[in-house]
């Protein structure tokens, strides 16, 4: 894969932390500027991507039922439902 040089801007105290970071787990400050941009650029990858299928599911029409998703909610709260009154 052909590499291209950037040059960003950053604020002292990160290129400090960097410059720690790197000491701490030996490596170069470029390696971990690289690490963190794929790491991010993977992370919003993988959001277009869900978005994009859930737009296509819905599109389609495969939605949950309101009644579904109260069932999701009751089970991921414990049992109570969303705006059920407290005990």
């Amino acid at each position: 894969m052909q590499k291209t040089n950037i040059t960003c801007r950053l604020d002292a105290d990160d290129v400090a932390f960097l410059d720690k970071l790197a000491q701490i787990t030996d490596r170069d400050r470029s390696y971990l500027i690289k690490r963190a941009v794929s790491e991010f650029i993977s992370l919003q990858k993988w959001r277009i991507d869900e978005v994009e299928a859930a737009l296509v599911e819905a599109d389609e029409g495969q939605l949950a039922s309101a009644k579904d998703v109260q069932k999701i909610m009751r089970e991921l709260g414990g049992g109570k439902s969303a705006g059920s009154p407290a005990d």
